[in-house]
């Protein structure tokens, strides 16, 4: 018998709302009733989740108080900024007393772009699940990278530092009050420990195979990189890394981004001229240009810092593109060394190495090809990923 599911979130575009997207499919198709509320603030417009839901309520966050949903933890669109985290705090408490006073068997929170954990958790009353993709990311590597010190002044890096000091007391007690709580891998459960030392469980997240699979395509001499265009992303370790392959055999490396932080995409684009590099940068391509591209490209390259989990390395497994990526964080749980793709230290040289070899080697790219798509259809589909929330959330609606 199928459950009566209200659904919360405040997510961007991106990976997050994609494999949202994919859980609510499977819920759907499963004969689960589901009904999705949102605020304003969220992004319906990538993967609409109209589509795959009983009904879906947009709540508007107004502007009654003076003041901005500034956060250091993301950055905010510049048309939103006017909107306070108090006027936030309301809407997501109107909607939570609206879902209390229906009958769901149980309500699904995802996470808040702005405040990491959301206010919507203080006000929810049953069984709630919470999924938390990631904690906040103070890494001290995060902010080498960006070089941040070099480019404010002190009085703005105080403000900075009191600001990010705001948000995590405000994100610490928001999670006080999650009680049943999922993540996407065991490296982000074992962060949430150390953050909020609370528990979690991990619920594997997949990819949509009807969507990302192989096509009858002839490879084209480029590697491939998707993701947001900010330093966290590694793409300036990726052009350095690649300007230490020969150039007689040296591909063209070309990145999708869904956001680019100002500033950034420049700077990307002198580094790689200045090295010799052939970059191309493409923005917001659709799903089906995606696909395209992760079956022309020889490799899929992947080198974000600590990414939490990634679902990049999978789909570009599913679609039978081997993956050279980066040893931290969620990839060594997907990628599967010498057999799907490359593992490599955070070393340029070491990670050119590895990425000629298979550059060099069509036989070998053709075995991890076909590895990919099986260990993909053997445990990496929608189906296993919501077979595994699904068991969850029954756990959680009987009482265990």
């Amino acid at each position: 018998m199928g459950m009566k599911i209200a659904v919360f979130h405040n997510l961007p575009s991106g990976g997050a709302k994609r494999a949202l997207y994919g859980y609510l499919d499977y819920l759907d198709k499963g004969g689960h009733e589901v009904d999705v509320y949102v605020p304003s603030t969220a992004d319906e417009e990538f993967m609409p989740l109209k589509n795959v839901s009983r009904n879906l309520k947009i709540f508007p966050v107004k502007k009654t108080r003076t003041g901005s949903l500034y956060s250091s933890l993301q950055y905010v669109p510049p048309l939103i900024k006017s909107i306070s985290l108090w006027d936030l705090e309301k809407t997501q408490k109107e909607i939570a007393e609206t879902i209390n006073s229906a009958d769901y068997d149980l309500v699904f929170s995802e996470q808040d772009q702005f405040t990491m954990t959301p206010f919507f958790l203080k006000y929810i009353k049953g069984p709630t699940v919470y999924y938390c993709p990631q904690p906040p990311r103070n890494e001290a590597i995060l902010e080498a990278v960006s070089h941040r010190k070099q480019e404010i002044n002190p009085l703005k890096r105080l403000l900075f530092n009191y600001l990010d000091n705001k948000d995590w007391k405000l994100d610490k007690n928001n999670m006080s009050y999650a009680k049943y709580i999922l993540t996407n891998s065991y490296f982000t459960r074992e962060s949430i420990l150390r953050v909020y030392g609370v528990n979690s469980y991990v619920s594997y997240l997949g990819v949509d195979t009807s969507l990302f699979q192989p096509q009858e395509v002839s490879e084209e001499n480029f590697v491939l990189s998707v993701g947001s265009c900010k330093p966290s992303k590694g793409y300036d370790f990726l052009t350095r890394s690649l300007a230490l392959i020969d150039p007689e055999i040296r591909p063209k490396l070309v990145l999708v981004s869904n956001f680019s932080e100002p500033g950034w995409e420049d700077y990307l684009q002198k580094l790689a001229t200045h090295l010799d590099v052939n970059l191309d940068i493409l923005h917001l391509v659709n799903d089906e240009k995606l696909v395209s591209l992760y079956n022309k490209a020889k490799l899929v390259l992947y080198a974000p810092y600590l990414e939490p989990f990634g679902l990049v390395p999978l789909e570009a497994m599913s679609c039978g593109t081997p993956v050279v990526a980066v040893k931290e964080g969620g990839v060594r749980e997907t990628v599967i060394h010498k057999k799907t793709g490359l593992h490599t230290e955070r070393d340029e040289l070491l990670f050119a190495e590895a990425t000629q070899k298979l550059l060099t080697s069509a036989e070998k790219r053709d075995e991890m090809s076909k590895n990919s798509i099986k260990t993909v259809q053997e445990y990496w589909t929608l189906k296993h990923a919501g077979d595994r929330l699904i068991w969850h959330l029954n756990r959680l609606v009987n009482g265990n």
